[in-house]
C-alpha cells in the first residue's frame, strides 16, 4: 500500500529523519508512538505528501508520490488520503454538512451527489441531528466525528491521523478508537495513527516506535 524508503528530512540543521524505513499494507491499522521531537508528524506529513523528503521516496501502491509535482500531489491527497488532525481543523463559519463537503467539492464532485453522501457519512457517524450544527455548536467529541466524516468523503484508500484523540476525554476517546477500527472494516481502509495513546497503540495492528528520527 505505503512505503517509505531510506527519508531522510532537515530542517537547518536539524536531523528530523534520519532514514527511515516503513511499510504499511492494504487495512492494515498502524501507530507510530514515541516521545515528542522524534520525528513522527514529519514523518506522517511526508507520507501525506504535505511535505517532502530531502532524500528518499515514498510510494503508493507501486508508483513513487514524493517525486510528483505540487499540482500532482495536492490532486493525489485529495484523492486518495483523508487526514485527521488533533484540533478538527473544521471552517467555523460552515456547518457540519458543509465542512465534510468541502473536499469533494474542491474535487469538483457534483454538488447534489456531495451533499447526499456527506449525509450517510454524518449518519454513519450518529450525526444526523447535527447537519447545520456550526463547530461552536459542537462538542468535542462531535467536531472530531465530523472531521472523521470529512476525511472519507472522497473515499480514500489511506487515513492519516495526527494525535486523533489527544483533545478528547476518556469516553469520546474510547469511542473514537473503536470508530477507527470500524471504518476499516467498513471502508477497508489502511491507517496510520501518531499518538501517545497507550491504550490506542496496542488494539493497533502493528505498533512502530520511534526516537531520534529512526524507528527503533
Amino acid at each position: 500500500m505505503i512505503e517509505a524508503v531510506n527519508v531522510h528530512k532537515s530542517f537547518d540543521s536539524l536531523h528530523v529523519l534520519k532514514g527511515v524505513n516503513l511499510k504499511v499494507e492494504q487495512k492494515e491499522i498502524v501507530s507510530i508512538v514515541g516521545p515528542s521531537g522524534a520525528g513522527k508528524t514529519t514523518l506522517l506529513q511526508i507520507l501525506g505528501t504535505i511535505d517532502n523528503p530531502d532524500q528518499g521516496l515514498v510510494m503508493f501502491n507501486g508508483k513513487d508520490v514524493s517525486r510528483m509535482n505540487e499540482k500532482e500531489q495536492s490532486a493525489f491527497r485529495n484523492q486518495e488520503i483523508g487526514f485527521i488532525f488533533q484540533f478538527h481543523q473544521l471552517l467555523p463559519e460552515f456547518t457540519a454538512l458543509e465542512n465534510v463537503m468541502i473536499p469533494a467539492l474542491i474535487a469538483g464532485k457534483d454538488n447534489k451527489k456531495s451533499k447526499y453522501k456527506a449525509e450517510k457519512l454524518l449518519e454513519f457517524m450518529k450525526l444526523s441531528d447535527r447537519l447545520t450544527h456550526k463547530p461552536s455548536e459542537l462538542s468535542g467529541g462531535e467536531k472530531q466525528r465530523v472531521a472523521v466524516a470529512r476525511s472519507l468523503i472522497n473515499d480514500p484508500k489511506l487515513i492519516l491521523a495526527d494525535e486523533p484523540s489527544g483533545s478528547l476525554d476518556t469516553k469520546n476517546k474510547v469511542e473514537l478508537h473503536q470508530l477507527l477500527f470500524d471504518l476499516r472494516d467498513e471502508f477497508g481502509l489502511t491507517i496510520i495513527i501518531v499518538t501517545h495513546d497507550e491504550d490506542l497503540a496496542r488494539l493497533s495492528d502493528r505498533k512502530i516506535e520511534m526516537q531520534d528520527g529512526i524507528i527503533l
